[in-house]
């Protein structure tokens, strides 16, 4: 199945991994909205344990609740911590018998996709994986792990908690992000704020997002994050606020709840990160229109374009654009040379109108007569705020002969 057919017909995976608990939500191109699954059927208990377990003396393996009732049945022997364990490289014992933990996590993704056979026997479209934190270990980590799934590289999409946030948010009706939306996110010991502002100036709308982490409200939490919300609330107009983690559980917010309420929608769950998941997913396919576009953490924070000749109209070909990952960034055409031995790439930031060119000068080309020269242009991130320029000859077919030559040039945003 072509990736054509596959985005077509294929099925969307959010998943969003903690250390304690998964969610996993599903969306196709059919579908209303991403479903979550819940980890008890008929009922809304979407938080899946991160736990796994190996039956006594054979091979049977069991996740989730089913694997913790297993151990407090003293069948099976189990593993927590599996995100950990797997990001260091641990080994565990279990049964007598040494297991790498990144072996463990792959079995735990493998069940996860195929939980309750609800969905399966429907092609992977896209597989998303979303952490609190995405660092170069996670990318890592969940790389080979999907490449062990049998994925390939246009199937697999790591994302943080932030960016899933801001295709959630963005995918709701647009009365709900009319003005600024709030995030409050209570899954730790303490809450952490993050507000989404809308450029409606730029095309695209370039989303930007402010974090504050409001520290432990063990005493009083009602009336300490009454207090901790009130300055964000007087200062803009707010559409929707959501409220996620296990901490807002309980019937204890009084005053900051209403407070909330007052002028604006708020909601309440556990899943927004994993059908966030599921949105990007889609939108990153091209199947869903996305007139925003958010530079996080991971994302590429220069646009990196060459100024060309086709069919005798001037025009630009972007190599690299600002928003996309920059771990899976690629960009890369071919030119004929038409003039001096150089090239000029023109570098703009998302929200700037101005750009600024640099030029690579190609020194050692082969002389050779106008516009008989070939070649390869490269780009590739090495990082959020850097690129690199790879130019190769290839020189023009039988006429002339590569000379073998590259050159390499860096960018930086900035």
């Amino acid at each position: 199945m072509s990736m054509d057919e596959m985005r077509t017909n294929g099925m969307y995976y959010g998943i969003d991994i903690g250390e304690k608990s998964t969610l996993l939500s599903y969306y196709r191109r059919d579908m209303a909205e991403p479903v979550t699954v819940s980890s008890q059927m008929g009922s809304e208990m979407y938080q899946i344990p991160t736990f796994l377990a190996k039956k006594r003396g054979v091979g049977q393996w069991f996740f989730g609740n089913d694997a913790i009732r297993q151990v407090q049945l003293s069948m099976a022997v189990g593993v927590d911590g599996l995100l950990e364990k797997a990001r260091n490289k641990e080994y565990v014992l279990i049964d007598t018998e040494e297991y790498p933990a990144e072996d463990l996590l792959l079995i735990f993704l493998k069940k996860l996709l195929l939980v309750q056979g609800r969905v399966s026997g429907i092609p992977i479209a896209k597989l998303v994986i979303t952490v609190d934190v995405l660092d170069e270990v996670a990318i890592a980590l969940f790389t080979v792990l999907a490449t062990r799934m049998g994925l390939e590289t246009d199937q697999l999409l790591l994302l943080d908690h932030r960016e899933c946030f801001y295709y959630y948010a963005l995918s709701q009706d647009p009365s709900l992000y009319l003005h600024d939306v709030l995030l409050y996110d209570y899954t730790q010991s303490h809450i952490r704020e993050c507000l989404l502002k809308r450029n409606t100036s730029t095309r695209p709308q370039v989303i930007n997002m402010y974090f504050r982490n409001l520290g432990a409200v063990n005493f009083n939490k009602d009336r300490s994050f009454d207090d901790s919300i009130r300055k964000t609330l007087s200062g803009g107009l707010i559409s929707a606020v959501y409220l996620i983690g296990d901490g807002f559980d309980g019937d204890w917010m009084k005053q900051s709840l209403q407070r909330l309420c007052q002028g604006r929608r708020v909601f309440i769950g556990k899943n927004l990160y994993s059908k966030g998941a599921c949105y990007a997913g889609m939108v990153r396919d091209g199947i869903l229109e996305w007139p925003f576009v958010y530079i996080g953490d991971n994302d590429l924070k220069l646009n990196v374009s060459l100024k060309v000749i086709d069919h005798n109209e001037m025009g630009f070909v972007t190599l690299i654009s600002a928003g996309d990952s920059w771990y899976d960034a690629h960009g890369e055409c071919e030119v004929i040379l038409d003039g001096t031995p150089q090239i000029e790439c023109w570098i703009q930031g998302p929200e700037s109108r101005k750009a600024t060119v640099e030029t690579i000068e190609l020194k050692g080309l082969p002389t050779r007569e106008n516009r008989t020269t070939r070649l390869r242009i490269s780009a590739k991130p090495r990082s959020d705020k850097e690129v690199v320029l790879v130019v190769a000859d290839l020189g023009f077919g039988e006429l002339c002969a590569s000379s073998g030559k590259s050159w390499e040039h860096v960018i930086k945003a900035g």
